[in-house]
């Protein structure tokens, strides 16, 4: 096994293995800790060794090992009977993790609506999620919520502390608990498929292990709540976009806009099963913003052409957006459609307005509309300046490339 195959495995593993530990042992935090270190391990090991027959039961081994040893340390540093009683070591168990009857529903979806929980803050729930189901780092979910990495990393401790301390069991919640926390839940595996579709960061545009491991556990809810409109309008979303990835990049791994993409490549049973989710969603009481996102989805991805794109019909579906969803990232895609409709100036005239939301005024994307939109105006010279000011801030190897190929093509 190549060490990419592992990290892609090991990523797919890593919530199954935290679940497994969070409804064994307890302890969020710590059990994170030993995923981890069980993680790393395998990292090291599985590359020459060889992937054992049940890799995840493997690493629930080693990481309870590891859990044993954290809170036996964590013992002996506070020795206090009143702690020293909530804790039930590994060992303590009649049989070993691996030994365990299958959960009624997967762990990683457990551990989902545990990360929900109405304890938490709402921020907060999104926060842990990421990092324990999506597998996403602190700064990925800092830029993910538009907010400074250190604020995050303080959002994400406190929340593992209010886990520890609220004593919340590791369970499926009641069939009421689940709808007050789908939402959130809802919301967060949207985050982890934009981050797998469209990485923040890093060499790769995609990260589609991530993409994958969203669309999966939005099948599962789908298949736990299928009357929900919004949950099927999520996943519509979902399929309806990855339709696309296969052309998104060219064989070297630059981006490739979706005007140039070869249609040709986009996944046809995708887009079918989006639509069809879709379809069968929007006669269910109210239309939310999932469904109607997916139906921005729908509309690209049944023109046959980016020039046979119904941009009116687009847009007018923004506006519905927008009166449901104060989004800054949908008022920059609204510009982009309106300006496809009604030329660059006017486009121009509305991301003037979002430059006062400070959400968005730092963020890579508008400069790079920015630039998009004054190139087709001829301002070549401000066109360059834009592009050039996006990919100083994205960090992403991908964009920033084509931001400077843009750039450099109009000094010439």
């Amino acid at each position: 096994m190549t060490g990419d195959d592992a990290e892609g495995l090991l990523r797919r593993l890593a919530p199954q293995v935290l679940g497994a530990l969070v409804r064994r042992y307890g302890h969020f935090d710590t059990a994170e800790d030993a995923t981890q270190e069980a993680l790393l391990a395998a990292a090291v090991q599985w590359p020459e060794e060889g992937v054992p027959q049940n890799p995840r039961g493997w690493l629930i081994t080693v990481a309870s090992r590891r859990l044993t040893d954290l809170l036996r340390s964590e013992q002996a540093r506070r020795r206090r009977e009143d702690t020293v009683a909530r804790w039930t070591l590994p060992e303590g168990w009649l049989t070993p993790a691996t030994d365990q009857p299958a959960a009624e529903f997967d762990d990683t979806l457990v551990l989902l609506f545990l990360c929900c929980h109405p304890a938490l803050a709402p921020a907060s729930q999104i926060a842990l999620t990421l990092r324990g189901v999506g597998g996403l780092t602190t700064a990925e979910i800092a830029r993910a919520f538009l907010v400074p990495e250190a604020t995050m990393a303080r959002r994400i401790g406190r929340a593992k502390q209010r886990i520890r301390e609220s004593g919340i069991p590791f369970g499926m919640p009641s069939e009421a608990e689940r709808a007050d926390r789908l939402e959130v839940v809802l919301h967060v595996l949207y985050l982890i498929f934009n981050e797998g579709y469209a990485s923040t960061s890093g060499p790769n545009l995609q990260r589609t292990e991530l993409s994958a491991e969203a669309i999966r556990l939005a099948r599962t809810v789908h298949g736990l709540l299928p009357d929900d409109g919004e949950v099927a309008g999520l996943l519509a979303l979902m399929l309806l976009t990855d339709a696309r990835r296969p052309a998104r990049t060219a064989a070297d791994g630059a981006l490739v806009p979706m005007a140039e993409q070869d249609r040709r490549l986009w996944n046809a049973d995708r887009i079918a099963e989006g639509v069809d989710l879709l379809t069968t969603a929007l006669p269910r009481g109210a239309t939310g913003p999932y469904q109607l996102q997916a139906a921005i989805a729908a509309v690209h991805d049944e023109a046959p052409s980016a020039e046979a794109t119904d941009w009116p019909q687009i847009t007018a579906l923004y506006e519905l957006l927008m009166q449901i969803s104060d989004n800054p990232v949908v008022r920059l895609n609204h510009a982009v459609a309106v300006a496809m409709v009604h030329g660059p100036a006017a486009g121009i005239v509305l991301l003037d307005e979002l430059r006062a939301d400070e959400r968005i005024a730092d963020d890579h994307r508008i400069h790079a509309v920015r630039g998009h939109l004054l190139e087709r105006l001829g301002d070549h010279t401000a066109a360059r300046d834009s592009y050039r000011t996006a990919a100083g801030r994205t960090t992403s190897v991908p964009q920033q490339r084509y931001l400077h190929e843009r750039a450099d093509r109009l000094a010439t």
